[in-house]
Parts: C-alpha cells; sequence; structure tokens
C-alpha cells in the first residue's frame, strides 16, 4: 500500500463556523457584485428592483412544493433519454467485451492482476459516466434557454429555484442509475474473470494503524525519521541494522476484535530493503517484531523474517505465548491499562537498511468480503457525480454551456490532492518569493526567491497588497472541494476496505456542503438571468 490515508478528525464548532463563513462570505460577493451591475446599469431604480428581488426570492424559498419538484425532475429525465444519454452503455459493453483480450490468461491469476481488474472496472465507471453527467449538468439550462423551451416552465406555478432543484436531482438520479447498472455488470466481470481457485484473491482487509511512529538512530536516541539513503521519494525512512536503531508504532484500542479466528494477532508490513552492498542478492534481509509494555517491560519478540520486497508479508502473534518459560496473555499483559499496544521493529542484518513509513505496518483485523468494499467505492464515484451535477447545474445558470463545462472541469482539476497542497503552502507563506506583486518584481528585477528585499516604504504596500490576495486565495481554496476523500477506488484496487474515518464521512460531509450554497447560487443566478437573452 503506498499511500498513508491520514484520519479525518473532525471539530464540529470549528467546521460549522468555516461554512458559514466561507457560505456567507461567497454570499456576500455574489450580492454585492449583482448589486453594483444594478446600480451602474439601472441607477438608483436598480437598487429598488434588487432588494424587490431579494425580497421573491426569499418567499420562493420558504414555498417549495416537493411534487413540482418531482414532475421537474421527471422532465430532465426524459430529456436526456431523448438526448441519447443512456448511449454510454453501448461504449462501456464494447469495452467490457473485449477487455479480457489485453488482460492477460485468465487461468494463472496473481495478486497485481487482480489490482489491474478491479482498477480496470471503477475506471472505467468513472471516466464513462463522468463526462455524460457533466454535459447534461452544464448544457441543460442553457440549451432551454437558447430553444426558449424553459418559458413554458416558468409560465407556469413552478418556481426558478425549483426548476434548479429538479435539475440537480434528475440529473444525479441519472448518473446513479447509469452508474448501478454499470456497476452490476462490472462486479460480475471482475468475479467471472477471476478462476474459482483465486477467487480468495478478492478480499477487502481491514487495517488499523498506528497513531504514531518514531525512530530510534543507532545510538540510541529519539527522533521523529530514521536514515535517508538517498531516495528522492521521502515517503519511508530506513533503520540501520545490526544497531540500537529501531522503529516504533503504538496501536490503540486494541482487544479481542481484532483477532482472527484462531486467536492470532495479524501485524502485516509492507517494508522496503536498501542494501548498502550487494554481496548475495538472492539473500534477503531480515527483521524481527518486538511488542512490549513500556510500564512493565514485560515483552516478546518474533522470529526473523524475510522482508517481502514489492509486496506484503503477516506475521502473526499467538495470543498466548511463552516469554522465559513462563505463559503470558498479549492482551492482558503486554497492552497496557490504556489499551495501547507498542510495536517495535529492528533491522538483523549488519550495514543494511530497511525503511518504512507509518502504513507500513498495520494490525489486520478480519477480513470483509470483496463486494463490500466494492460497493463502497461505487458510492464513492456516486457522491463525485452528484457533487459534479451541483457545480456543473449552478454555472449553467451563469454562463453558457461550453464555459460553464470548462469552469465545471477546471474546479474539478483543481480538487486533486497536488492543486490543494499547492494552494496550502501559497496561503500558508511557505512558497519563496512572495505573492503575485512581490514575484513580479523579483522577475523583473532578477532577484532570487530568498533574497531580501529593500527596506522601502513601497514594498510594504506590495507585500499588503499580497496578503489581501491570499486571504482571497483561501477563500477559492475553501470553495473548491478535496476531491482526494472520494478516490475510494484506490484502496478496493489495492485489496483494502474502504475506511470510514479517512475518506466515506469526509467525503459525505464534502457532499453535503455544497447542497445549499450550490442550490442559492443556481436559483439566485437564474433569477436575476434575462431568459430573452440567447
Amino acid at each position: 500500500m503506498y499511500f498513508d490515508p491520514a484520519i479525518y478528525r473532525l471539530n464540529p464548532l470549528y467546521s460549522v463556523f468555516n461554512w458559514v463563513v466561507v457560505a456567507g462570505a461567497l454570499t456576500f460577493v455574489v450580492m454585492f457584485v449583482s448589486l453594483l451591475n444594478l446600480s451602474l446599469t439601472r441607477g438608483s431604480r436598480g437598487i429598488g428592483i434588487f432588494f424587490s428581488e431579494l425580497g421573491s426570492m426569499l418567499s420562493d424559498i420558504f414555498h417549495l412544493s416537493p411534487r413540482r419538484i418531482w414532475a421537474l425532475t421527471r422532465l430532465t429525465f426524459m430529456e436526456a433519454y431523448r438526448r441519447k444519454a443512456l448511449a454510454v452503455f453501448v461504449v462501456f459493453g464494447l469495452l467490457f467485451m473485449f477487455a479480457g483480450w489485453f488482460m492477460g490468461d485468465t487461468n494463472e491469476i496473481k495478486p497485481d492482476q487482480v489490482k489491474v481488474y478491479i482498477s480496470f472496472v471503477l475506471t472505467a465507471l468513472s471516466w464513462l459516466t463522468l463526462p455524460v453527467v457533466l454535459l447534461l449538468c452544464c448544457f441543460g439550462i442553457p440549451e432551454d434557454i437558447r430553444v426558449r423551451s424553459i418559458h413554458t416552465v416558468v409560465t407556469k406555478p413552478a418556481r426558478r429555484i425549483e426548476i434548479v432543484i429538479g435539475r440537480m436531482i434528475g440529473i444525479s438520479l441519472i448518473g446513479c442509475l447509469v452508474l448501478l447498472v454499470m456497476a452490476v455488470i462490472g462486479h460480475i466481470w471482475i468475479v467471472r474473470q477471476i478462476p474459482a481457485e483465486s477467487q480468495g484473491l478478492l478480499i477487502c482487509r481491514v487495517p488499523v494503524y498506528g497513531d504514531g511512529m518514531r525512530f530510534i538512530d543507532r545510538e540510541g536516541k529519539e527522533g521523529s525519521a530514521g536514515i535517508n539513503v538517498g531516495d528522492i521519494w521521502a515517503f519511508r525512512s530506513y533503520i540501520e541494522g545490526a544497531t540500537k536503531a529501531r522503529a516504533q508504532w503504538v496501536f490503540s484500542n486494541v482487544n479481542e476484535s481484532m483477532l482472527d479466528s484462531d486467536g492470532n494477532l495479524n501485524l502485516e508490513n509492507s517494508f522496503s530493503a536498501f542494501r548498502s552492498y550487494k554481496g548475495d542478492m538472492t539473500r534477503p534481509l531480515f527483521y524481527d517484531i518486538r511488542i512490549f509494555n513500556p510500564e512493565t517491560n514485560l515483552s516478546y519478540t518474533t522470529d526473523p523474517s524475510p522482508v517481502a520486497e514489492f509486496r506484503s508479508t503477516m506475521n502473526k502473534i499467538p495470543r498466548k505465548v511463552t516469554v522465559d518459560d513462563k505463559q503470558i496473555d498479549i492482551l492482558k499483559d503486554i497492552v497496557n491499562a490504556n489499551k495501547q499496544l507498542f510495536v517495535e521493529v529492528s533491522c538483523i542484518d549488519r550495514e543494511q537498511y530497511i525503511g518504512m513509513a507509518r502504513s507500513d505496518l498495520f494490525i489486520r483485523m478480519p477480513d470483509r468480503p470483496f463486494w463490500v468494499g466494492y460497493w463502497k467505492a461505487i458510492l464513492g464515484i456516486a457522491l463525485t457525480l452528484t457533487l459534479v451535477t451541483m457545480i456543473g447545474v449552478a454555472a449553467s445558470t451563469i454562463v453558457k454551456g461550453p464555459i460553464a463545462t470548462a469552469l465545471t472541469l477546471v474546479i474539478y482539476i483543481l480538487s486533486g490532492r497536488n492543486a490543494h497542497q499547492f494552494m496550502d503552502q501559497l496561503v500558508s507563506g511557505q512558497v519563496q518569493g512572495g505573492g503575485v506583486l512581490e514575484s513580479m518584481y523579483r522577475l523583473v528585477m532578477q532577484m532570487g526567491p530568498s533574497q531580501e528585499l529593500p527596506a522601502n516604504p513601497a514594498f510594504r504596500i506590495i507585500q499588503g497588497f499580497d496578503s489581501v490576495l491570499t486571504n482571497f486565495l483561501w477563500l477559492c481554496k475553501q470553495v473548491i472541494p478535496r476531491s482526494e476523500y472520494f478516490n475510494m477506488p484506490e484502496f478496493v484496487a489495492n485489496g483494502f476496505d474502504v475506511p470510514w474515518a479517512s475518506s466515506l464521512f469526509p467525503s459525505l460531509l464534502v457532499t453535503s456542503a455544497f447542497i445549499l450554497p450550490c442550490v442559492v447560487l443556481g436559483y439566485f443566478a437564474l433569477r436575476i438571468r434575462e431568459l430573452e437573452s440567447k
């Protein structure tokens, strides 16, 4: 597993406050721009129109009709059917008809090949349904305005906010229906591609990761990182063999539910080996695992085990072990009173190194069926489609179809992990060179990013303006969702269950947080938009 799923720690008060601040700031910006536009185009009469429309909007919000919303949802569904939106099934069918030709011989299946099958199905589901939903949500309302079919709807008792909600629900249901049908076919295809004797490879491991990790160097001193062996990817740190160097984990809430049916505590790892001298390349590096109680100094050490490079391996520790001719119970004697288990790993081979990260060692609880993780991943794709639908419909009420599609697609791209990490660095000031104006000045004057600026009051003005832009960037960063929470297929493809704390729960929160702002923004834009304009 080459990713480290972080636990999403929710602070309810901070989350609600942050959402209110962002939604309020966005509402203020939209209202201010609209008021300014009406004031410039219609003078003092425009201010009266603005507040009159604002009162009508509040009245519409409090007089919603579920019956009218459902009728508009059905209308959206029928329009999508007439526009051949379900033709995606043809492309999906062609993919699965010929996919088996290019994926090797199914008579001998290996774990990596199972990962390819699962990744192929889930990726196909995502990239076939997403363009359909994107085009429907971004071209629906602009197309209705262009052909003036929306006049038939707005002359009825239906309110414009009900049009927006009906569009969002209808397109979301279309995307989920298409996804459901293809997901059922995809699940059957995966199971049929795997021979009966290899069905055991379709699993959902349930890992329990340590709360923290620390390293001890060769002299016995503690630290947050081990040795850097020169690897450009600093995901893992290394410990030196045959020294005092150790890597330690702390697991919380260790109880009987973490044991398998035979009463064993399963510790699974995916350590990496680094050889300072080659010697016999067929000889593996060895490590041992020690579980201990720092309060009583009672410990148990496993037999030396070889590092299984490029794959994971399991260390089974019986619940009852013998230490110094005395039988002890690891749950009662080694796990401390706070239900914490301390685990220590050391390298045995001299002048050799073993690399590890927090997620490279975990307690493997009893596995769950494959379909559990598979359908959780499908739920993640459905939430992604729903989020894209809400953003696309809201954008389509402001601009025309092609621009709305480009805007929604840009927001979706910026929601990735790398884009958010870069924005976090800009907002926190970790990027050298300053803000926009300061960077432009350095570029013109050919100054390096670490070079000090002259002590001039003008530069204080530049930095003050950059701080204002940085605060605006913080607002933009909060508006853009984090799609890393929705990346559930990555867990299933690697043979893991989708965790609630680091994926399902935050993705549900993100989707829920966008419902009200997208509905209000779409309704406001459609309310002030001139429908006669094509």
